[in-house]
């Protein structure tokens, strides 16, 4: 028999599982109340608050200032985790946003969606990783799935994906690194530079095991 914990912190719904295939944590704010930051989540910067249109709920970074914000959710753990979210942004004019999920905490991966350069990138802390080409499509959500696994003692593979809302999951890790550091312990994040001036819009968010596909 599955255990399973569940409680509501102001409106989000958040599940723990002990089923190893089941969400270690999951969010998509339907019952948030609407103009504040939900509990349960750790804003280190920024004024993030629930917004709703549509008759959806979302998590919302607003487009001013012109800085980089983040903010953190779920259990701490080092790697054996996959984050999961879609993110929609827009641009003005020349001027794009960026966004990203993380895993390992504030210093740990980041899966970043940089549309200035046509790029979805890998970081750690303030160090670029990897980036391939990737064709972010201005006013759409975006799905972001970024994992840490260890495939051997003393090895881990740090994976990622992006695709636009609509169009097929993609067959495999557009992004996959081989390291030998241990990943670090900390909780999965959200984080986004409103750089156009407008909002960053967060749904969805999940973090449930990693496994190779």
């Amino acid at each position: 028999m599955k255990t399973t914990w569940q409680w509501i912190m102001g409106g989000v719904i958040a599940v723990q599982l002990l089923a190893a295939e089941a969400p270690l944590f999951q969010a998509d704010f339907s019952n948030a109340e609407v103009g504040k930051a939900p509990a349960g989540f750790r804003v280190l910067d920024g004024g993030f608050a629930v917004r709703e249109e549509g008759g959806n709920r979302f998590l919302e970074l607003p487009g001013a200032p012109l800085e980089s914000y983040g903010a953190l959710f779920g259990p701490a753990q080092r790697d054996g985790v996959r984050v999961s979210a879609r993110i929609l942004g827009t641009a003005k004019g020349r001027r794009f946003p960026t966004f990203a999920i993380g895993l390992g905490g504030v210093s740990g991966y980041r899966l970043q969606v940089s549309p200035g350069k046509k790029e979805l990138e890998l970081w750690r802390g303030e160090e670029r990783q990897a980036g391939v080409p990737f064709d972010w499509q201005s006013g759409r959500w975006t799905h972001l799935q970024l994992q840490a696994r260890k495939v051997e003692d003393g090895r881990w593979k740090i994976e990622g994906r992006a695709w636009t809302e609509g169009a097929a999951l993609p067959g495999g890790w557009l992004i996959a690194l081989d390291v030998t550091d241990e990943p670090r312990n900390g909780q999965a994040g959200i984080f986004g530079s409103p750089f156009a001036g407008t909002p960053i819009a967060y749904d969805d968010l999940t973090v449930t095991p990693a496994a190779e596909r």
